[in-house]
Formats: C-alpha cells, structure tokens, sequence
C-alpha cells in the first residue's frame, strides 16, 4: 500500500505505526510479515522508543552531530549529510504479524525519518502471510 506523508522539517521523526497497523488489519492477514520502505534517498525507516517523545530529541540531535550539515561535501545539492543519515538509518523494516497484530515491544513504534525535508513523500507497506 502507497502512503503520502508530508514533512514539516528539514529532520524529523514521525511515528507511522497507527497506519502499519491499519494496513495490517485491512489486509486481514493473521500471521506473517509486514514490510515497510521507503523509496527516499534521504529518508528512512527505523523501530525505536515510542513511549517518551525525548527519545526522537536526542535522536535527531545524535545524527546531527555525528553527520553535520556544514561540511565541505562533494555532492553539489547539498544534502549529502541526508543521504549518509538515510543510509545509516537504512530504507525499510520488517516487522512479524501474529494473530492479527504487530508483534512490537511495548515501548517500539515504526518511525519514518526525514533527513531532507519539509518534502512529500511515500512509503510502501507490504503485508505477506496467511
């Protein structure tokens, strides 16, 4: 399934598990898996805390800090810092469906990753199973 996500920041986290878990329920798959990417250069994908919104904080400044923005970068659009977070992130996720449901910790929650915003953008859930 085709998602449109607006950003609103050059890097920010927007917590998408509502929606996996809506495709999940649609797709009336009890057991499998659900994969998500994202088809982005400068965007990813990542499972992390979702419970204490300072998480996503010290996330977004952790990668700033370990790949700035200012620096003497050879790709002539300027975002090659965004292109280093993505990769480092990475582009998708695959997550186990169980009796219906994402099996996620209690705390996780699927995140997309804006490293190049404000933009739209697309992400893909595909749900497999049975």
């Amino acid at each position: 399934m085709e998602h449109i996500i607006r950003t609103d920041r050059e890097d920010q986290l927007i917590d998408i598990t509502a929606i996996i878990r809506e495709d999940v329920r649609r797709s009336n798959i009890k057991n499998g898996t659900a994969v998500v990417f994202v088809p982005h250069t400068t965007a990813g994908i990542t499972i992390n805390e979702n419970a204490d919104p300072d998480v996503v904080i010290d996330f977004l400044e952790i990668l700033r800090k370990l790949v700035p923005k200012s620096r003497d970068y050879r790709h002539l659009e300027g975002n090659s810092h965004a292109h280093v977070k993505a990769s480092l992130v990475g582009s998708s996720c695959t997550l186990i469906i169980e009796d219906g449901r994402l099996k996620l910790g209690t705390w996780q929650g699927v995140y997309f990753c804006e490293f190049d915003g404000p933009r739209t953008r697309k992400f893909y859930t595909k749900i497999i199973g049975s």
